[in-house]
């Protein structure tokens, strides 16, 4: 079943990418992008959200007379959730489909029956499609629909026992432990807002504060936050995309109004989130099985690096300490994040 979802959505993607380029106002193909967030990508660390990697393609900036506005229109006319510009030059609507797999395992992976107050193991398989919308180069809108498959359909076990076979580490014991099959989703929505603070020399402060919420079988909790960013050509993206749930990030990047191609910036940010289900720790939704108490209030801390050359390619690497998110998890957890994205 996952493998099928999987080609399902990867087919979709690369359908939807051939066809959005006829409405689009730039010469342009859109954007592919990879992320890899793992907790021993810089350190030795192998628990908890263990593992996580997510292919995505973002569009090229809508036109304004497209039939591809018209799911933005209808979601405004229901709710005030986009922000209204002056006029359609004022705005860039963009969309972004994505694939992906997640896992979750344990602090200890050697027993074959895993401690009951420990994580559980699950995975995850999913996939999405968001509207980013830019309003005024000061305001980004972000709905997103993902929906997937936790339990054993997911291939989180073999994912994880055959790459560690290929590398020559233990495998994982406690498998047959990990949540069942279900079909889950989640509607996340969040506003960000680019504060710029000053600049000189090609050089520039921004900050980026942000709230939002999500809601669904597979997370739902309230969330704000900010980053603070200093480098060059800042107004080309918001931050970095992210794997849900964590501290926001979109695959938002717009070059048109960049000032020469080369662009860098070092950020640091911070996320607080208030917790209302967690799959990966409340357990299956509608049937029993692990799970442990989940905090109800989880913070994140980032700093990182990104590098981009216009359109063509970026790359982003950055470190993330996340708080302790259930009641007998030793220590906060620390997950490393590497992207790399180009233009089609």
């Amino acid at each position: 079943m996952s493998r099928k979802l999987f080609s399902v959505a990867i087919g979709s993607i690369a359908a939807i990418g051939v066809s959005l380029p006829i409405d689009a106002k730039a010469d342009e193909f859109g954007r592919l992008s990879l992320l890899e967030e793992n907790d021993s990508l810089y350190d030795t660390s192998d628990k908890h959200f263990t593992q996580g990697l997510r292919l995505s393609f973002l569009s090229p900036d809508i036109a304004s007379n497209s039939a591809w506005n018209g799911p933005f229109d209808f979601v405004g006319a229901l709710a005030p959730l986009f922000s209204s510009a002056p006029k359609a030059g004022d705005r860039s609507r963009r969309y972004a489909m994505f694939v992906g797999q997640s896992i979750f395992t344990p602090t200890d992976k050697t027993t074959t029956t895993p401690d009951p107050t420990d994580r559980p193991y699950a995975g995850w398989a999913y996939v999405g499609v968001s509207l980013l919308q830019e309003t005024n180069r000061s305001t980004l809108d972000h709905l997103e629909v993902t929906i997937g498959l936790v339990g054993p359909g997911a291939l989180g076990k073999q994912a994880q026992n055959d790459f560690h076979q290929f590398i020559g580490a233990a495998p994982a014991h406690g498998w047959s432990y990990q949540l069942r099959n279900e079909l889950a989703g989640m509607v996340s929505y969040e506003r960000l807002w680019r504060v710029p603070l000053f600049s000189a020399a090609g050089l520039s402060f921004d900050i980026v504060p942000q709230a939002g919420a999500t809601i669904g079988t597979v997370a739902t909790y309230g969330a704000a936050g900010g980053m603070i960013r200093f480098g060059r050509n800042l107004q080309a993206d918001y931050g970095p995309a992210r794997i849900r749930p964590a501290l926001s990030g979109t695959d938002y990047f717009d070059a048109d109004h960049l000032d020469g191609n080369f662009g860098f910036y070092v950020f640091a940010g911070t996320q607080g989130r208030i917790v209302g289900r967690n799959i990966f720790l409340d357990g299956n939704t509608f049937r029993s099985g692990p799970s442990v108490d989940k905090k109800l209030f989880v913070g994140d801390l980032q700093a990182g690096l990104s590098l981009f050359w216009s359109n063509d390619i970026q790359a982003v690497f950055s470190a993330v300490r996340r708080t302790r998110e259930y009641d007998n998890q030793p220590t906060p957890d620390v997950i490393g994040t590497a992207s790399l994205s180009f233009a089609l």
